[in-house]
């Protein structure tokens, strides 16, 4: 066995310890929680600050747009790197990064030297370093607890977006009606904080990369891809996310443009997505249980059904509220599902390559749900009610392939 710092727990102690009482784990979450609700802050106020200074949906678009680019640019990169490198560390710079770039805005609007190219550098930067992180995590998260809390450590995981939806755009937009500097000073306090919860952080020695691995960025890089295409459970459970996570991110905005053509007051429109938050929650507080009764394949093929079911639901529904139950609902599965898919991806994959193979994830899932919105924006010319019907359609298709799929239906504990 791989010796590892004297100050980490021994694989003996981590075996008794409940999450509960790891304090690296703890940290960990803690920090990440603080990070997620800062750049959570802050997505919502770069469009505010637009919309505020110069009122231009080509600007609001290209924050986004610039945004999501860096977010996919990091994905692969970063596994890369999670896999050669000290993950503490990447860690450490990734956040760092964060803060520098989220506090000069802070500062630029504050002394009146704002400029719109400062906020596109700073959205790049946030966007590639928040998205650099989430593949070091990843690899070092099968570090820090025992193997037979992996399940359990990812479904805590999943509970921290959704706290941080359901806080982050309300506390944004209260901050920003005081002091449009206030969400941005806030947002790099909380990233600071998280800095120093995962300062705290003792990770065991990965595998050292060869010698001449300074020689071999990409043979390394085809290695991790060979890896993915190569396993068929992790290649057809990628493609099953990616489909699906296609159609929700679609399914998002057709419910705004929806919401937009009732004329629904902002509250309500508020309101309906904090349902997804809550439902998310919710289901990241069971998905724990619920990955350990169920079989694997039962996870993935009922959510698979379900999904399409509850789409069409939302098309005999009104906008609002009504329809926020519906997304609580099919939120509420989705940490349940991705506890089980994201399980048995790092059980089988080798430490030395579960940061490249977080980065083939991100990339994957984050095309998709940036492709989503403009497939939503086209699919929007036929009335949201339409929209609605083709999103429950491909969902369908998608339910029919997971049923036929060999690969999917023998989904069990026993791949991993």
């Amino acid at each position: 066995m791989a010796s590892v710092p004297a100050q980490t727990e021994s694989p003996a102690e981590q075996r008794v310890t409940p999450l509960s009482r790891n304090r690296n784990f703890t940290m960990l979450w803690i920090g990440e929680l603080f990070s997620e609700l800062g750049g959570e802050i802050a997505f919502i106020s770069f469009p505010l600050l637009v919309l505020f200074t110069s009122k231009s949906p080509v600007e609001t678009g290209l924050i986004l747009s610039v945004t999501a680019v860096a977010r996919m640019a990091a994905t692969l990169p970063a596994g890369l790197a999670a896999d050669r490198s000290n993950r503490r560390r990447l860690m450490l710079l990734c956040q760092l990064a964060r803060v520098v770039a989220m506090g000069s805005l802070a500062i630029a609007l504050y002394l009146g030297t704002f400029s719109f190219a400062h906020m596109l550098v700073v959205a790049a930067v946030e966007g590639f370093f928040s998205s650099a992180f989430e593949p070091v995590e990843h690899a070092a998260l099968a570090q820090l607890v025992h193997p037979t809390q992996l399940s359990q450590a990812l479904a805590r995981n999943a509970a921290r977006p959704y706290a941080a939806t359901l806080i982050g755009p309300a506390f944004a937009g209260v901050l920003f009606a005081v002091l449009r500097t206030l969400p941005f000073a806030v947002a790099t306090g909380l990233l600071v904080i998280s800095l120093g919860c995962l300062s705290t952080l003792r990770i065991p020695s990965a595998t050292p990369p060869p010698p001449d691995a300074e020689h071999q960025l990409l043979r390394q890089a085809g290695e991790g891809l060979r890896w993915v295409l190569g396993n068929r459970l992790i290649r057809t459970t990628l493609l099953w996310l990616a489909f699906s996570q296609l159609v929700f991110s679609a399914l998002i905005v057709v419910i705004l443009a929806a919401s937009g053509e009732g004329n629904l007051p902002a509250g309500q429109i508020g309101l309906m997505m904090t349902c997804v938050g809550a439902g998310g929650l919710l289901g990241a507080a069971c998905a724990g249980r619920l990955h350990a009764a169920l079989p694997p394949a039962v996870i993935v093929l009922g959510f698979s059904w379900i999904a399409p079911v509850l789409t069409l639901v939302m098309t005999l529904v009104p906008v609002g509220l009504p329809i926020g139950v519906v997304l609580a609902g099919l939120a509420f599965f989705v940490p349940v599902v991705m506890t089980t898919v994201m399980t048995h991806q790092l059980e089988a994959t080798p430490d030395q390559l579960r940061g490249r193979l977080s980065g083939a994830v991100g990339l994957c899932t984050g095309g998709a749900g940036a492709l989503g919105p403009v497939v939503a924006g086209f699919a929007m010319g036929g009335g949201a009610r339409t929209s609605l019907l083709v999103c429950a359609g491909v969902l369908a298709v998608v339910a029919v392939g997971t049923t036929l799929s060999p690969t999917l239906r023998r989904f069990s504990r026993s791949n991993t």
